[in-house]
């Protein structure tokens, strides 16, 4: 049987169908302004990919910021529960998630069935999220995708106190001015959010193994800093960006015999 997740961030569309508990394909599109479009349009290119049509599945659900536009959806699912469930699958054993998205970012403790146990979020700032990146990747007329790599050639860090993104901003416009090279700047970006990040975390309990999901866990320089403020190493795989929705495929075929289709 067939089931798929959909999840609609902030920034973007994520697709993944099962074939049983095996991933038969998986999308990832920017959202763009219509999240019911971008639901539509992600879905349609995994069938595509799975080489299948609408009718095989089974179940669809949907989950994250917008998972209410999804037209297509059976059932919605909170993005707590999906990551919860997409991490403990990717990494067996898994027992904290620290989820770092477009304009929010998490830590969940779980059991081994990838059940949430508690969770604490940040949805009111863009401090620790991608969101405080793209700000400070403008600020610094760096492509979003280098800070990674640009972060890993410094020998120091420029110290960033204020992590609200306005004021964070003024500071790194303050550092270029006084001379601090950008691999500087933006090691120390990445410091200061890996501090705000693992202080949200510690309110949860923290366990190994550590599972790092989200878009943000594409930049190695992000993970390092967490990693040294954390004092553990993190798993991040390699399907890290679609976390959610495959929990959500995951749950359609968790849920179907319980909440069968309309």
């Amino acid at each position: 049987m067939y089931y798929c997740g959909i999840d609609i961030g902030s920034i973007t569309a994520k697709c993944v169908i099962l074939r049983d508990e095996e991933m038969a394909s998986s999308v990832v599109a920017f959202r763009g302004y219509n999240s019911a479009e971008a639901a539509t349009a992600v879905l349609e290119e995994a069938l595509r990919l799975a080489g299948i049509e609408k009718d095989s599945l089974v179940r669809i659900v949907s989950t994250g910021y917008g998972r209410a536009a999804v037209r297509e959806a059976h059932q919605q699912f909170t993005e707590i529960s999906c990551h919860a469930l997409g991490a403990s699958y990717l990494v067996p054993g898994a027992a904290t998630v620290i989820d770092v998205g477009g304009q929010d970012s998490k830590a969940i403790s779980i059991d081994p069935a990838g059940k949430v146990l508690n969770f604490v979020m940040n949805d009111k700032c863009a401090a620790g999220t991608g969101r405080f990146l793209e700000v400070m990747a403008h600020a610094l007329e760096v492509d979003l995708n280098d800070f990674g790599a640009l972060s890993l050639k410094a020998t120091s860090r420029a110290e960033i106190s204020n992590m609200c993104t306005v004021f964070a901003e003024s500071e790194v416009i303050s550092r270029i001015a006084s001379g601090a090279t950008r691999e500087e700047i933006i090691a120390g970006i990445h410091d200061a959010m890996a501090s705000r990040i693992a202080s949200m975390a510690a309110r949860v309990e923290i366990r190994p193994k550590i599972v790092l999901t989200g878009g943000v866990s594409k930049n190695i320089g992000l993970v390092k800093a967490l990693e040294e403020r954390l004092g553990q190493r993190l798993e991040v795989p390699a399907q890290a960006q679609i976390a959610g929705a495959l929990g959500a495929a995951l749950m359609a075929r968790k849920t179907l015999d319980s909440c069968p289709r309309a």
